[in-house]
């Protein structure tokens, strides 16, 4: 009997601030630490907190990991299967 799948993930696309922010990412220990975070979020789409908001745009979550120092804003589309992250911090 084959073993059974994981979690699905959510596809992950950035946006161009992000796209920006990661291209400034050069530490290995900071790319490892992101990369920890969009696994997270991918497999929890409500990994984060809700950020308030108006009535205007995405709504915004928030995810704060302060053991490996990331911090990603983004968002989840309506059919929930992309995760667009619109902040990055390292």
């Amino acid at each position: 009997m084959p073993p059974p799948h994981g979690p699905r993930r959510a596809r992950i696309a950035f946006s161009d601030s992000a796209v920006k922010q990661l291209d400034a990412i050069t530490s290995e220990a900071e790319l490892h630490a992101l990369d920890r975070a969009l696994v997270v979020i991918s497999v929890d789409l409500e990994a984060g907190e809700l950020l308030p908001r108006d009535s205007s745009g995405p709504r915004l979550r928030q995810y704060v990991d302060d053991v490996e120092r990331v911090r990603l804003v983004y968002w989840v589309t309506a059919l929930k299967t992309v995760v667009v992250v619109a902040f990055v911090e390292v």
